[in-house]
């Protein structure tokens, strides 16, 4: 099942080392990012979840659960936590997914058989409060993930939910944004009353509304 922004992100109830969930009711009215590890007890997983559960105050404070999963079960699970405290310097302290019988491995298209046939790669999902997904990120098993980008993309996407306005290359949180092209000038001057430059008719700078 490939995975499309815009789609309802499957719903699943699984165990994992916080007890079992049902997905969806989990989620509850909040953000959700669900990210994928090929496999326990692998360096670079190890460095993520730590970066994950150090950082995991900012995705509190951005109303976004966070969740990870692997087909590894949840009792190898909690072995590995010990790994990742003693060598990240963090305690894990968000929910990972047992998925040893690939079921959400399979329903979020996590198994590449080209990069390899039985591991998930390293996928990320950004997931709205409506329980559409806002964003899909693919890395292979080699690469770490950005946790930056991560709420970059979330502050992005965050914004964008709650105003008329894109957000241009190498943006941050402060930076000027783009006013979407459906507003007319007219209209704009309403709705961001701390003014606009025209650069094109196309495109028009704003500093961010929620400033």
């Amino acid at each position: 099942m490939t995975i499309r922004l815009g789609d309802v992100a499957p719903d699943f109830s699984a165990d994992t080392t916080d007890g079992p969930i049902n997905f969806h009711e989990w989620l509850g009215d909040s953000w959700g990012i669900l990210f994928s590890h090929p496999k326990d007890f692998t360096p670079v997983c190890t460095t993520e979840l730590g970066a994950f559960a150090a950082r995991k105050s900012e995705f509190d404070s951005r109303n976004t659960k966070i969740i990870g999963v692997s087909v590894d079960d949840v009792a190898s699970h909690q072995q590995w936590k010990g790994d990742i405290a003693e060598t990240q310097g963090t305690a894990l302290n968000f929910p990972i997914i047992g998925d040893e019988e690939r079921k959400v491995a399979t329903l979020y298209d996590m198994i590449h058989p080209n990069a390899n046939d039985t591991l998930t790669v390293r996928s990320v999902f950004i997931i709205g409060p409506d329980k559409k997904v806002k964003l899909t990120l693919t890395y292979p098993a080699s690469t770490g993930r950005n946790i930056d980008e991560i709420i970059r993309v979330l502050d992005s996407l965050q914004l964008v939910a709650g105003y008329s306005v894109a957000t241009p290359a190498n943006w941050q949180d402060g930076d000027e944004v783009i006013i979407a092209n459906s507003i007319t000038d007219d209209e704009a001057k309403t709705k961001f009353p701390k003014g606009f430059r025209k650069l094109k008719d196309y495109l028009r700078l704003t500093p961010q509304p929620n400033k």
